[in-house]
Parts: structure tokens; C-alpha cells; sequence
């Protein structure tokens, strides 16, 4: 497999005034101006503590508040979609270096990943460099594996004649995300030789050390101590209120990354024979991504900026609660260089588009089978 590069002739070129240069410019001089840190605000900070608090404290009154098992039931849900709220709102950031200019800050708040059942050390290979780098290039961006052999999300894909039914059942298979990931997911990535075509560095023993120290202490704080602990349910309410949490986070993670990058317009460029693509690197990102519902303040509170990708994908190191304000020159200067904007005016409205993206891959399944 030949290796991806971008035709990157005019990214800096200040002669040709290219896409990114510009809009890289307006953006700089738009935090120049306002005198605004491109780190975390006050807003970013009350979503920290909010989400943080939230999840330490449905996990303390699951153990120890001895209530009814409905009640418990419905705390172990809520304590799955607060996890999927961390990762959105706070490691995200964390790990990408945007949260804090201090890179002790960002480490400490990327490590709390571990104990939603994940590794940093991973995600920073998937999804910082992979993904960021070869966004929705087939065999290239590891996140357009969702469920092999199961859902197709990339035109490129050899179609299966199961895949004739994705539409029906995808949503649902979206919910195993949480549990493939702090089960495999993490432990297959770490031991391949490629993450896509990207070639996974020699990990330091440390790493090796962290993979294994934190997955165990995340076992033991969702599973062992539970079951030691909670003396009011039997170890099968226990699974499936365990089950419960994961599907409930697997399904808020699976569903907020798919509206990004596998919705209508979107495109799947291709490298040439010679693994060049055509475009630059800003304007694959501009062909590749789409916001949804950037207006509406629930939308953008508790998805973390992961509903601004656009803005994202060029600025991964500006706090996403600064996306909604650079979001108008990001779009007038796509513009000016005739490259789109994609995006959805709501989280429905995204839904309902990738919904019928599955359905179109879906038919191209049976029409193969």
C-alpha cells in the first residue's frame, strides 16, 4: 500500500495567499484582537467541573447510595453518557494540547481517558495523527472501520450482501463501541504493526506498563468493586446494568463521530498511483468534514466542539469553545477560495443524513450481492 501524501505547494505559500494560510491568519489575528486565550474559558471550565463532578458522583451514589435497582439502573446509564461527556469535553481537548497551554495540565486531564476504560497513548496514534492527517481516505483513516464485515461507511468498501440491512441495524451495533474498546479495541491497536496505513511506532516500555496498570485499575473500579460493594443486586442485575453503561456511552461516542465525517456532500477522495492527493491538506479537511447544529447551544454544550469539526480539523489546538466564534471566518474564507462548508443545521437533520448515507451503502451492497 502506497503511502498518502497532500500536494502541499500552496498550504504556506503567502505569494498564492492559499487556503490555509489565509484562514490560518484571520484566526490569529481574530485572538490578537479580542485579547482571547485560544485555550480554555470560563465556559470550558464549568463543562469541566460539571462533567467531572457529575461522573464522580453518580459512580460514589451507585456504590454506596444503596438505592432501588431502577433507580441504580437509570444512574448507570446516566453514568455511561457523562463518561462519553469527558471524553468529548475534557480528554479531547486535553489530548489534542488545546485545553491549557501548560502541557502538564494537558497531560493530567488526558489521563483521566484511562478511566473511562481507554488509552492516550492510542488515541494520540488513531485519531491526533491517523485520522487528522488521512480523514476519510479508504485504508487509510482507521475511524472509517466501524464494524468489519458489518457497516459500511466508505464507497470504497467491497460491499457484503449483510450490508443490504446497515440501516436497520448499525445504530445498534453502535452502542458495542464502548465495550470492544475498553475490552479489544485498545490491546489490537496497540500490538499491530499499522493503524491504516500508518506504521505504529516502537511503543516505550512505559507505554506497555500504562496500557495494561490502567485497563486492570479501570476493571476493578467498574467491575470488581461494584460487585464487592453494592450487596442490594446479584451479579446478572449487575451485568446488565454494567452493559447498560457501556452501550449507553458506545452509543453517544459511536453516533457524535459518525455526523461528522459519513453524512450527505460528504466526499472519500482517493490518492493517485502514486499516493498523491489533489488537494492540500486544509482543503481535504474542507471536502472530508461537516459541523451540525452549531447554533444550538445544547448541541454545541455537550458535544464538546465534535460538532464543529470543520473548525476542528484545521484548528486542533484552539479550545472548542472558541469554534462557534471562528467558525464565520472560517466560512467566508472557504468561500473566497471556492471550497465548501458542509453542515447540517441540526443534530437531527445530521442524523437523518447519515441514516440515508447508510441506506445508499446499503443498496450498493445489494445491488453487489
Amino acid at each position: 500500500m502506497v503511502q498518502v501524501k497532500y500536494n502541499e505547494q500552496v498550504k504556506f505559500c503567502k505569494e498564492k495567499q492559499g487556503f490555509y494560510y489565509k484562514v490560518k491568519e484571520r484566526v490569529d489575528a481574530y485572538f490578537s484582537e479580542t485579547g482571547k486565550s485560544k485555550h480554555a474559558d470560563g465556559l470550558m471550565i464549568f463543562k469541566t467541573v460539571l462533567f467531572l463532578g457529575g461522573t464522580l458522583a453518580l459512580y460514589l451514589l451507585i456504590l454506596f447510595g444503596n438505592f432501588g435497582i431502577w433507580t441504580m439502573f437509570t444512574m448507570a446509564i446516566a453514568l455511561g453518557v457523562f463518561s462519553a461527556f469527558i471524553g468529548f469535553n475534557v480528554c479531547h481537548d486535553a489530548l489534542h494540547g488545546s485545553y491549557s497551554s501548560n502541557p502538564l495540565v494537558n497531560k493530567a486531564l488526558g489521563s483521566i481517558f484511562h478511566l473511562l476504560g481507554a488509552n492516550d497513548y492510542n488515541w494520540k496514534i488513531s485519531h491526533n495523527v491517523v485520522h487528522h492527517t488521512f480523514t476519510n481516505i479508504h485504508d487509510h483513516d482507521d475511524d472509517l472501520i466501524v464494524a468489519p464485515g458489518l457497516v459500511s461507511v466508505c464507497p470504497q468498501d467491497k460491499p457484503k450482501a449483510i450490508q443490504r440491512f446497515q440501516h436497520y441495524y448499525a445504530f445498534l451495533l453502535y452502542g458495542f463501541a464502548s465495550l470492544a474498546w475498553i475490552f479489544a479495541k485498545d490491546y489490537v491497536k496497540f500490538f499491530q504493526n499499522k493503524i491504516g496505513s500508518f506504521p505504529t511506532p516502537k511503543h516505550p516500555p512505559i507505554e506497555h506498563f500504562k496500557l495494561f496498570f490502567f485497563k486492570i485499575l479501570y476493571y476493578v473500579l467498574v467491575i470488581v468493586l461494584p460487585l464487592v460493594l453494592i450487596d442490594s443486586i446479584t451479579w446478572w442485575q449487575f451485568v446488565i446494568g454494567f452493559v447498560a453503561m457501556q452501550m449507553a456511552k458506545g452509543f453517544v461516542l459511536g453516533l457524535v463521530f459518525q455526523l461528522a465525517h459519513i453524512v450527505e456532500g460528504i466526499e472519500f477522495p482517493e490518492p493517485d498511483t502514486t499516493g498523491t492527493m489533489e488537494d492540500v491538506w486544509a482543503a481535504h479537511q474542507m471536502r472530508t468534514t461537516a459541523n451540525f447544529g452549531i447554533n444550538n447551544f445544547l448541541t454545541c454544550f455537550f458535544c464538546g466542539g465534535l460538532n464543529m469539526q470543520i473548525e476542528h480539523h484545521l484548528f486542533p489546538k484552539v479550545c472548542h469553545t472558541h469554534y462557534r466564534a471562528i467558525s464565520e471566518i472560517v466560512k467566508t474564507t472557504a468561500k473566497e477560495y471556492n471550497l465548501p462548508y458542509y453542515e447540517n443545521p441540526s443534530f437531527t437533520s445530521a442524523l437523518a443524513s447519515h441514516y440515508r448515507m447508510l441506506r445508499r451503502f446499503g443498496k450498493e451492497a445489494l445491488a453487489y450481492a
